[in-house]
């Protein structure tokens, strides 16, 4: 049985569960979050929990029944409290500003990169050095994190680049002369 996929997902006060057939629809104090599951895993929600359970013991079924606690999990944890990923600019020059909604990097190429947050997702620069992307959705607030990541992924020579906050970068080591 599966240690993640067993436990019940507590539903907190405020935060609103419908399931229609396999759509979930999750609605709290910072959003709604909707998810087609799987038919196989059957989802119930009882009192202030929700608890998912799979048909059988075969390879497919173990997989989703962790997977879609943890969806559901996450959905609910995003209406209340959101998802954030940090992200830091290595680099002399490397600097990140916000314009209106829109992200301006400046990260060593001849122009500035203009990246526009998709719907749910905000922005926050509160250094030049440092951009916070925030949402409901984890998903999708990885995503974008990843995006914006390989504008100018970390080099192992200088490890100048953008990284996630707290992300070791492996250095290699320059040429060497001839001796």
């Amino acid at each position: 049985m599966s240690r993640i996929g067993k436990k019940p997902v507590a539903i907190p006060a405020g935060v609103d569960v419908k399931l229609d057939g396999t759509t979930l629809t999750v609605k709290g104090p910072k959003g709604t979050l909707t998810r087609t599951l799987h038919d196989d895993i059957t989802v119930k929600v009882e009192g202030n929990e929700i608890i998912v359970e799979r048909p059988s013991d075969n390879k497919m079924h173990r997989a989703l029944h962790g997977t879609t606690r943890s969806v559901i999990a996450n959905m609910v944890e995003g209406v209340t409290n959101g998802f954030s990923k940090t992200l830091e600019l290595v680099g002399v020059g490397y600097r990140a500003s916000k314009s209106g909604k829109n992200l301006t990097l400046n990260v060593g190429y001849s122009h500035p990169v203009e990246i526009t947050p998709e719907e749910g997702i905000e922005f926050e620069v509160p250094a030049q050095t440092q951009i916070i992307v925030k949402g409901i959705d984890k998903e999708r607030v990885g995503q974008v994190a990843a995006e914006i990541r390989a504008v100018r992924k970390p080099e192992p020579y200088k490890g100048k680049g953008i990284r996630y906050q707290g992300e070791h970068v492996r250095r290699k080591e320059g040429k060497t002369g001839k001796k």
